[in-house]
């Protein structure tokens, strides 16, 4: 239930309470960030699945929350999109002026939310996620 409450606050808190956390107990801290899905964590969603991700996502958002995206994350997205979805999503984001890294992190947040309903809806599985192997 704590890693689930830290995915929905802002970056900020989230630090500062694993921070306080850590202090005490350092074993309780890692079970946490371990526990966590964090926006990088799509690494572990494969092209095909995020193709499903990418149909409940707005576009804008995906935008916003690529401005801060890893390469790995970009070309990930990337790839599971049409070459003229890629490009226009490509040319949307070096066009994006500065924006306020709370608007990225809201962003983001909203895709986590879509990526794990899909997984409760156990439309999409994602890997090293829940401790099962998947077959």
């Amino acid at each position: 239930p704590v890693a689930e409450i830290l995915n929905s606050v802002d970056k900020a808190t989230e630090t500062r309470i694993l921070s306080t956390i850590e202090e005490s107990n350092p074993d309780l801290a890692e079970q946490i960030r371990e526990l966590m899905f964090t926006f990088e964590d799509l690494a572990l969603i494969d092209s095909k699945q995020m193709q499903t991700v990418m149909k409940d996502v707005d576009q804008a958002d995906m935008v916003l929350a690529l401005k801060t995206a890893s390469d790995a994350i970009k070309e990930l997205i990337f790839s599971s999109m049409s070459t003229r979805a890629a490009e226009m999503v490509r040319d949307d984001l070096e066009n994006l002026g500065p924006v306020k890294v709370s608007d990225v992190e809201a962003a983001q947040q909203k895709i986590i939310k879509v990526v794990k309903k899909l997984e409760e809806d156990g439309t999409i599985v994602i890997a090293g996620a829940g401790g099962g192997d998947v077959v």
